[in-house]
């Protein structure tokens, strides 16, 4: 069965693609920016200046919502840019919300950390190739 994204409105579904071994899906990311690559390049900025501000709210959520709303909002913004590595791991970490075990969420901040390190560093060599 296949994944869906929703796009504007419940109607207009797109599959998601396999996510594979690159930090950040292109073929994903030019469907939603018709294949503009400056436009590409300007919403992975976006995604790579805001991301670790999601981060820091999943280091310092003291509430079972500011966990949830850090790893939900994480998941979506790197799913929207094709940063399916740090998106899974978000939603994984959104799973623990309830999860009183602070060393399975320090361990679930931590594979963020590395799976956002690693996209942040593939778009930093995009702007280099350019």
């Amino acid at each position: 069965m296949a994944a869906f994204a929703v796009l504007a409105s419940p109607e207009l579904q797109v599959p998601v693609p396999r996510r594979g071994e690159a930090p950040i899906d292109h073929v994903h990311l030019a469907r939603y920016t018709f294949g503009n690559r400056a436009l590409e390049i300007e919403v992975l900025h976006l995604f790579a200046d805001q991301a670790p501000d999601y981060l820091e709210g999943l280091r310092n959520a003291e509430t079972e919502k500011a966990w949830r709303d850090a790893a939900h909002t994480l998941k979506g913004s790197a799913r929207a840019v094709g940063a399916f590595r740090v998106a899974d791991r978000a939603e994984r970490a959104e799973a623990l919300k309830a999860c009183p075990d602070q060393q399975a969420r320090l361990a679930a901040i931590e594979a963020i950390a590395e799976a956002l390190a690693e996209a942040r560093h593939h778009i930093q060599t995009l702007e280099a190739a350019i």
